[in-house]
C-alpha cells in the first residue's frame, strides 16, 4: 500500500492519501500464459500488493488442483485501474469463466468510489461468468491509533459494498478473509505482518486456501 502519513484536505476518510502506485512492483502474466489460461478453463486474477506477494504460491496451489492462473497484480493499485486491466484483457483476449478480484485494500483512501467499480466489473464479465471477490482487512500497525481506527472503519465500508453487490449479482462470490481473521483476534499477528499483508507462510497459506476453495466451488 502507498500512503502519505500526514492528513491533508484531500484526506477525507482518515486513512491518508493514496501515493503513486504506478511506480511500485507488479506481476503481469505473458500473452502466452494469458491465452493458455483462457483456453484451458483457468482463472484470471487482478490484485494489489498482497497478490503480488502471494500470487506465485496461489498459482502453484491451483496448479496442483489442475487449474491454471494468469495474473495482473500491481502493488498499491486501487480497484478502478484493476478493472481497467480486466476490461483490457476482456477486449484483447476474452475471458475465462472465473475471474478472481483480489483488490479493494487501497480503496480505503476513498471508499465511496468502490461500489461503482464492482458494478463495472460485473458488467464487463457478464452474467455467464463468475466473479470471486476477496474482501479486506486493513489496520496498519505502524500508523497512529487514529489511522488504525480509520483503516478498520474504511475496510468495513469496502466490505459492506461487496456484500451489497453480492445481493445484486447471482454470479458474485465473496472470499471472506475479514471474517476469517475476525475468528482469530488473538492470533492476528500470525496472519498479518503489519496489519495488511499476509505473513509467510501462515497468512499466505490461509488466504490462498480460502481463494482456492472458492474457485473450486464454482
Amino acid at each position: 500500500m502507498a500512503t502519505a502519513e500526514s492528513a491533508s484536505a484531500a484526506d477525507l476518510y482518515g486513512s491518508g492519501e493514496l501515493g503513486d502506485w504506478t511506480i511500485l512492483s507488479r506481476s503481469i502474466s505473458t500473452t502466452a500464459t494469458i491465452t493458455y489460461v483462457r483456453d484451458h478453463d483457468g482463472v484470471f486474477m487482478f490484485g494489489d500488493s498482497i497478490a503480488v506477494q502471494d500470487g506465485k504460491a496461489l498459482a502453484t496451489k491451483l496448479l496442483n488442483r489442475g487449474i491454471s492462473l494468469a495474473v495482473h497484480n500491481w502493488s498499491g493499485r486501487p480497484t478502478r485501474p484493476a478493472v481497467d486491466a480486466l476490461e483490457n484483457w476482456a477486449i484483447k483476449y476474452g475471458l475465462p469463466r472465473r475471474i478472481l478480484m483480489a483488490t479493494g485494500t487501497n480503496d480505503i483512501f476513498n471508499p465511496p468510489v468502490f461500489a461503482a467499480q464492482v458494478d463495472r466489473t460485473m458488467k464487463i464479465v457478464g452474467s455467464n461468468r463468475t466473479v470471486i471477490w476477496v474482501n479486506t482487512q486493513i489496520s496498519r500497525t505502524a500508523k497512529s491509533a487514529a489511522i488504525q481506527v480509520a483503516d478498520q472503519r474504511n475496510s468495513a465500508w469496502i466490505n459492506s459494498q461487496i456484500h451489497d453487490a453480492d445481493k445484486k449479482y447471482a454470479n458474485l462470490r465473496i472470499v471472506r478473509w475479514a471474517e476469517f481473521l475476525a475468528t482469530q483476534p488473538s492470533k492476528m499477528s500470525q496472519y498479518l505482518r503489519e496489519g495488511v499483508h499476509t505473513t509467510v507462510p501462515t497468512g499466505q497459506d490461509a488466504r490462498n486456501e480460502l481463494m482456492t476453495q472458492a474457485i473450486l466451488a464454482v
